[in-house]
């Protein structure tokens, strides 16, 4: 198999290169069998830590177990080490990093798939064992305007509007963008208790996991006043702080983890919005981890 591998930035997702999909037909290779697959995550890197949400929420740890990687890639290319020989069995002489998050065929030794979204939804559809499904029909199109807000409009515009080798103007334009996305996610939430209704589902664990992406990484490289506007969306950070204080969200948040990942991959310079904390996500992470353990 030929792979050619994905150009990998400092702070964005790579291209996933494998993807595979979880099927019900046992003529389609991969088909539904406990415990045949396994799960393979850095909760340091947001796309990790939406897994290993959906994989508590969903409650599938018997039927697929997670497999927590190290914070800090352990290669020089980026890469886990843990992760190479799957790579290599998946593409002979794989020359690209060894990246996470990884869901594995422990069969085949090989990998099903590499891109964060399908292996969501492939957990959702066919490991769910009658859980409420976090993919509910006919909330599809909701999810995916979430999903895309949250990768687009604030993950890469908030990259942009912290870079120092952008000009005023860029970054002026990214932080607008930004913004707009977090107002729209704010009007969201303006009488319900969840981004696309009453019932929890993946638009919320994605807003989630890029809020604390957006909190615990990017405003370090913002001024004040970008962070305090940034703040300025009381319904949102209220949404991200109860989620925090649910055991299946903050039982997976490594403060210490991320903050080590972003001082090993980040070249930018701190801004002044480094002192202005929005969340005090250690404080609601603790009460999570205390009501699993009560």
């Amino acid at each position: 198999m030929s792979v050619t591998p994905p150009a990998v930035h400092r702070f964005t997702e790579p291209t996933p290169v494998f993807r595979g999909r979880i099927k019900d037909d046992p003529r389609s290779g991969h088909w539904v069998v406990p415990r045949r697959y396994r799960l393979h995550v850095s909760t340091a890197c947001p796309q990790g830590l939406r897994v290993a949400v959906t994989h508590s929420l969903l409650g599938v740890g018997d039927t697929c177990p997670l497999i927590k990687l190290p914070a800090v890639p352990d290669c020089a290319d980026g890469g886990h080490a843990a992760l190479r020989p799957l790579y290599e069995a998946g593409a002979h002489h794989y020359p690209g990093p060894a990246l996470a998050p990884v869901l594995a065929d422990d069969w085949s030794g090989r990998i099903v798939s590499n891109h964060a979204p399908d292996i969501l939804r492939d957990l959702d559809r066919c490991f769910g064992d009658g859980r409420a499904p976090l993919y509910p029909c006919g909330a599809e199109a909701d999810i995916e305007a979430v999903e895309r807000l949250c990768t687009h409009d604030i993950d890469e515009a908030a990259q942009r509007a912290g870079q120092a080798d952008s000009g005023p103007a860029e970054r002026a334009a990214a932080l607008r963008l930004l913004l707009c996305a977090l107002d729209e996610l704010e009007r969201r939430l303006d009488g319900q208790d969840f981004l696309t209704g009453d019932q929890l589902t993946a638009a919320d664990v994605t807003a989630w996991a890029t809020l604390v992406q957006l909190d615990t990484v990017h405003r370090h490289h913002l001024d004040a006043d970008a962070v305090h506007r940034i703040a300025d969306h009381p319904a949102l950070w209220a949404h991200a702080r109860r989620l925090t204080t649910r055991p299946s969200f903050g039982t997976h948040l490594d403060l210490d983890g991320i903050a080590r990942r972003h001082r090993a991959a980040c070249r930018g310079l701190e801004a002044a919005g480094a002192a202005v904390r929005i969340l005090d996500w250690a404080a609601h992470a603790r009460g999570a981890r205390d009501s699993r353990r009560a």
